[in-house]
Protein backbone atom coordinates (compact mmCIF):
# COMPACT_ATOMS: atom_id res chain seq x y z
CA UNK A 1 0.00 0.00 0.00
CA UNK A 2 1.10 3.70 -0.59
CA UNK A 3 1.68 5.63 2.59
CA UNK A 4 -1.40 8.12 1.41
CA UNK A 5 -3.65 5.24 0.92
CA UNK A 6 -4.37 4.40 4.63
CA UNK A 7 -5.15 8.16 5.23
CA UNK A 8 -7.24 8.33 2.65
CA UNK A 9 -9.67 5.43 3.67
CA UNK A 10 -9.19 6.54 7.37
CA UNK A 11 -11.23 10.04 5.74
CA UNK A 12 -13.33 7.36 3.87
CA UNK A 13 -14.37 5.59 6.69
CA UNK A 14 -15.66 8.78 8.11
CA UNK A 15 -18.01 10.11 5.31
CA UNK A 16 -21.63 10.37 5.93
CA UNK A 17 -23.66 7.34 4.34
CA UNK A 18 -26.54 9.14 3.83
CA UNK A 19 -24.26 12.03 2.45
CA UNK A 20 -22.59 9.74 -0.51
CA UNK A 21 -25.56 8.04 -1.06
CA UNK A 22 -27.16 10.90 -2.37
CA UNK A 23 -24.90 12.49 -3.86
CA UNK A 24 -24.14 9.22 -5.72
CA UNK A 25 -27.96 9.27 -6.67
CA UNK A 26 -27.72 13.05 -7.94
CA UNK A 27 -25.16 11.87 -10.40
CA UNK A 28 -26.86 8.53 -11.93
CA UNK A 29 -29.86 11.14 -12.30
CA UNK A 30 -27.72 13.84 -13.82
CA UNK A 31 -26.44 11.58 -16.03
CA UNK A 32 -29.65 9.46 -17.03
CA UNK A 33 -31.58 12.72 -17.74
CA UNK A 34 -28.74 14.27 -19.24
CA UNK A 35 -28.53 14.58 -22.97
CA UNK A 36 -26.06 11.83 -24.84
CA UNK A 37 -22.97 12.34 -24.19
CA UNK A 38 -22.97 14.51 -21.54
CA UNK A 39 -25.17 12.01 -19.30
CA UNK A 40 -23.00 9.33 -20.36
CA UNK A 41 -19.55 10.82 -19.20
CA UNK A 42 -21.33 11.45 -15.74
CA UNK A 43 -22.31 7.93 -15.19
CA UNK A 44 -18.53 6.82 -16.57
CA UNK A 45 -17.19 9.39 -14.24
CA UNK A 46 -19.64 7.76 -11.05
CA UNK A 47 -18.09 4.29 -12.40
CA UNK A 48 -14.45 5.33 -12.58
CA UNK A 49 -14.97 6.09 -9.31
CA UNK A 50 -16.98 2.75 -7.65
CA UNK A 51 -14.63 0.83 -9.67
CA UNK A 52 -11.88 2.32 -7.55
CA UNK A 53 -13.80 1.85 -4.52
CA UNK A 54 -14.51 -1.75 -5.72
CA UNK A 55 -10.77 -2.43 -5.91
CA UNK A 56 -10.01 -0.72 -2.79
CA UNK A 57 -12.61 -3.10 -0.88
CA UNK A 58 -12.08 -6.34 -2.82
CA UNK A 59 -9.99 -7.95 0.15
CA UNK A 60 -12.71 -7.54 2.97
CA UNK A 61 -15.62 -8.22 0.85
CA UNK A 62 -17.34 -11.91 0.74
CA UNK A 63 -17.79 -12.90 -2.92
CA UNK A 64 -21.47 -12.89 -3.32
CA UNK A 65 -21.46 -9.05 -2.06
CA UNK A 66 -17.88 -9.02 -4.82
CA UNK A 67 -20.42 -10.45 -7.55
CA UNK A 68 -23.60 -8.49 -6.68
CA UNK A 69 -21.05 -4.94 -7.11
CA UNK A 70 -19.14 -6.14 -10.01
CA UNK A 71 -22.87 -6.71 -12.28
CA UNK A 72 -23.66 -3.14 -10.80
CA UNK A 73 -20.82 -1.50 -12.12
CA UNK A 74 -20.83 -3.62 -15.46
CA UNK A 75 -24.50 -2.29 -16.15
CA UNK A 76 -23.32 1.75 -14.99
CA UNK A 77 -20.68 0.68 -18.29
CA UNK A 78 -22.94 -0.30 -19.97
CA UNK A 79 -25.40 2.57 -19.79
CA UNK A 80 -23.00 4.87 -19.55
CA UNK A 81 -21.50 3.48 -23.04
CA UNK A 82 -25.10 2.87 -24.88
CA UNK A 83 -25.21 6.71 -23.62
CA UNK A 84 -22.44 7.98 -25.33
CA UNK A 85 -22.60 5.76 -28.65
CA UNK A 86 -26.55 6.17 -29.27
Amino acid sequence: MQPTQPRFLARLARVNPTSVFLAALALVLAGLFAPGAVGGVLLLALAVGLGALLVTTWPVQPPNTRLLRLALLTGLLAVALIKIVG
